[in-house]
């Protein structure tokens, strides 16, 4: 089987479509090792490179306010809780985006709605340009801080389209790559950031969005001639029901707005926390912000490879407790106002929440496959009954925890209100993240659940239906 033999360049139908062009695979089969080892590995890595690239983007995109609000001094007239709510806008536009963003892969086709998806960042870019200046009125900033949203939607179809593209065995190392490179665009837009406050000054904000343009037109246009879309994928709302029917996928997109709401919202805010609880200025703040996003990017790859050997509910639960410690250190250097003892809780916060999110997301394909054991499948039958109803939830459970990037800067937002200080912020979510830990234990490790994947041979109860996952 070749390339180009995959690759219809006529007509073919999908759901009851006709599509066409010669960039819609009609046949696509990554589980025959012979298919996947003469053409369809070779296709996927080139879609995954391009996904990688076009994702990243969305990524910097959406977390961009993170950074044009380091550029906002006194003369913009907007004080530290505005800041805040500029910053949470665009999370949380990005986070009700990413369910129409799943299911449009299978409408319109990974490929066609990647190059759209990437265009489409040159709105916020644009409209960013035009307005960042003195002068001009708050609401017009929320109205422009909501058009980044659209940058948060691209990871819910990029996963979506890669997962597509995988053989089970394979998804969980393509999935986290893909992720992993598209958060890295939080990291890299921060350090570009501090590149032109450190050479042009804070008063110089459109060069760093200048020189987002090319770089958005260039991942559209290799988007365009390298990717593919695949005609056998298909929506199935049915999934999508069940999944939300089912209380793991609401337990488990708990979790996740401890992890990567956490990870979101910290990176968003953690340039304003030191403006405004340390009185760092604009180029200090932006020199120390993308060392977080970076370690917490490297760290979800790492997340996912512990999950795999020790047990993603396992690794979860001791996280959280490694979170709770290190917001511990933050308040306490909150109180004896010691920015170096803050730096290192804060970072060690971000690089916890990189281990939990690729933790987290191990976890979700495993608990339905325990479920469908459960019910008395196995086989290729529970394996394809749990890929179905883990495909629907991954993107309710990632849309849900990206609205813990809006809660941890809404919260924020009210305690330098009401304080001058993130003090109130961080007991909070201190609190949450031990509400996360007893609900991994108590969900996932507790005690045992009789049935069929956990009894012995005599029908003793020996360990709990999800201590592998």
């Amino acid at each position: 089987m070749t390339e180009t033999a995959t690759e219809a360049t006529g007509t073919g139908t999908a759901g009851g479509r006709v599509r066409k062009g010669r960039r819609w695979i009609e046949r696509w089969d990554p589980e025959d090792e012979v298919f996947w080892r003469e053409s369809g590995a070779r296709i996927a890595r080139r879609n995954l490179v391009f996904s990688v690239m076009t994702e990243h983007i969305g990524f910097s995109v959406w977390s961009l306010w993170s950074v044009l609000v380091l550029f906002m001094g006194p003369e913009y007239g907007i004080d530290p809780a505005g800041k805040f709510f500029l910053v949470a806008v665009p999370t949380l536009v990005g986070a009700v985006l990413r369910v129409p963003y799943t299911f449009a892969v299978a409408r319109f086709g990974g490929r066609n709605w990647t190059v759209f998806s990437a265009l489409v960042l040159v709105v916020p870019a644009v409209a960013a340009a035009v307005v960042m200046r003195p002068g001009t009125s708050y609401g017009t900033f929320l109205a422009v801080a909501a058009l980044a949203g659209v940058g948060g939607g691209n990871f819910a179809s990029s996963m979506t389209n890669i997962n597509s593209f995988y053989p089970l065995r394979k998804k969980g190392w393509a999935l986290g790559l893909n992720a992993g490179g598209g958060n890295l665009g939080v990291p890299v837009v921060q350090l570009l950031g501090l590149l032109v406050i450190g050479t042009a000054g804070a008063a110089h904000p459109r060069l760093l969005l200048a020189g987002y343009l090319p770089l958005i037109v260039l991942a559209a246009l290799l988007a365009a001639l390298r990717m593919d879309n695949l005609a056998p994928v298909a929506n199935d709302t049915g999934a999508a029901v069940a999944a939300a029917r089912e209380r793991h996928t609401w337990l488990m997109a708990l979790l996740y707005v401890g992890t990567f709401g956490s990870f979101i919202g910290y990176s968003f805010a953690f340039g304003l926390v030191l403006q405004g609880q340390f009185a760092r200025t604009p180029l200090q703040a932006a020199s120390l912000t993308f060392v977080g996003p970076l370690l917490g990017s490297l760290a979800r790859p790492v997340g996912g490879w512990l999950a795999d050997r020790c047990g993603g509910a396992r690794i979860t639960l001791a996280n959280f407790a490694a979170m709770g410690l290190a917001t511990s250190v933050v308040l306490v250097a909150s109180a004896v106002r010691s920015l170096p003892l803050f730096l290192v809780g804060f970072t060690a916060l971000f690089l916890l929440t990189g281990l939990g999110n690729g933790a987290t997301y191990k976890m979700i394909p495993g608990i339905f496959l325990a479920r469908a054991r459960r019910r008395g499948l196995t086989g290729e039958a529970a394996a394809a009954a749990g890929r179905r109803l883990s495909g629907a939830a991954m993107g309710l459970i990632g849309a849900v925890g990206a609205l813990g990037g809006l809660g941890i800067n809404l919260a924020f937002r009210e305690a330098f209100a009401a304080t001058g200080s993130g003090v109130p912020a961080f007991a909070a979510f201190l609190a949450f993240y031990g509400v996360c830990g007893a609900v991994t234990w108590a969900a996932y490790l507790r005690r045992p659940e009789p049935g069929p994947t956990t009894a012995d041979p005599a029908g003793t109860t020996v360990r709990p239906a999800y201590a592998d996952v």
